[in-house]
């Protein structure tokens, strides 16, 4: 499962390039994320309603998307009221104070469901956290971060992007907000969209290696390349030769192969598979 230290660390291209790495090793991979909020969905063939990250997710996999990829996708109404499309379905419509503990525990059992459904019978599987997994005042509402990571007993990797500043303390201080059992899940760090010489990092990545006891698994550089933009991108569901979905599918494709050359060297596949082989 790949977390991230914020909304926008990187995430979803992290686990895409997994997933898309496992693939061309031959590997039957699937993606999963219990939970997105995006006003951007994708239909599937069978006319369900997913996230494009998971789409695009389940290409980079090399299979088709289906929505127990993504069992719950939250869009935006306005005025705090959130339309809850539940495994591919409109199911109803949440404000603030509706996410009960009842409303919870369906949902949980929903995405266990649909988490059995996505991996059954696969060699891999690659999640997706959302957002941070330490946002204190949601941790009992958490359907999407460390509480599926226990309770699929899946080993955790934290992205944080230096872009933005202070990846150092973000992830650090993500690893001491998590309790002792989120902790010993955790198994390693990425530090994402680094421009320069990544030797510069050395003292700093050697101290939090030390204090954490986990590898940094990577030191990804600053790529400029297309992906779904989850609230801008609006794809037509014609499946013709030609079509503005192939085109898409296919340019998104090209590019994430592309970043994989770019991130040769900087990323620890031997360490990632060693984890992911750990946790069958």
């Amino acid at each position: 499962m790949v977390q991230g230290v914020t909304s926008g660390a990187g995430k979803t291209t992290l686990t895409a390039a997994i997933c898309r790495h496992l693939y061309r090793k031959g590997v039957d991979v699937v993606p999963f994320k219990s939970q997105n909020v995006s006003l951007n969905s994708f239909v599937t063939d069978d006319g369900r309603e997913m996230a494009i990250s998971q789409a695009y997710q389940a290409w980079a996999s090399g299979v088709e998307p289906s929505s127990d990829m993504n069992p719950i996708l939250v869009k935006p109404k306005g005025n705090g009221l959130c339309q809850i499309v539940l495994r591919g379905r409109p199911w109803k419509d949440l404000g603030p104070g509706d996410s009960t503990a009842e409303v919870i525990e369906e949902l949980r059992q929903q995405v266990m469901r649909s988490f059995e459904e996505d991996t059954l019978g696969r060699e891999a599987v690659v999640m997706e956290g959302m957002g941070s997994p330490v946002e204190m005042n949601l941790k009992d509402k958490d359907v999407s971060n460390m509480w599926l990571a226990k309770t699929t007993r899946s080993p955790v990797i934290l992205v944080g992007d230096i872009e933005k500043g202070g990846v150092f303390a973000g992830i650090y201080g993500t690893y001491l907000l998590l309790d002792e059992e989120e902790r010993d899940l955790l198994k390693g760090f990425v530090i994402n969209r680094f421009r320069g010489d990544s030797t510069i990092l050395k003292n700093g990545i050697e101290e939090l290696e030390s204090r954490m006891g986990m590898p940094c698994l990577g030191v990804l550089p600053y790529v400029r390349f297309t992906a779904p933009q989850e609230d801008s991108m609006d794809l037509d569901r014609d499946t013709s030769p030609g079509s503005k979905e192939n085109d898409v599918r296919e340019r998104w494709m090209k590019d994430l192969d592309l970043l994989l050359q770019q991130w040769e060297g900087h990323l620890d596949w031997a360490g990632i598979e060693a984890i992911l082989h750990s946790s069958r």
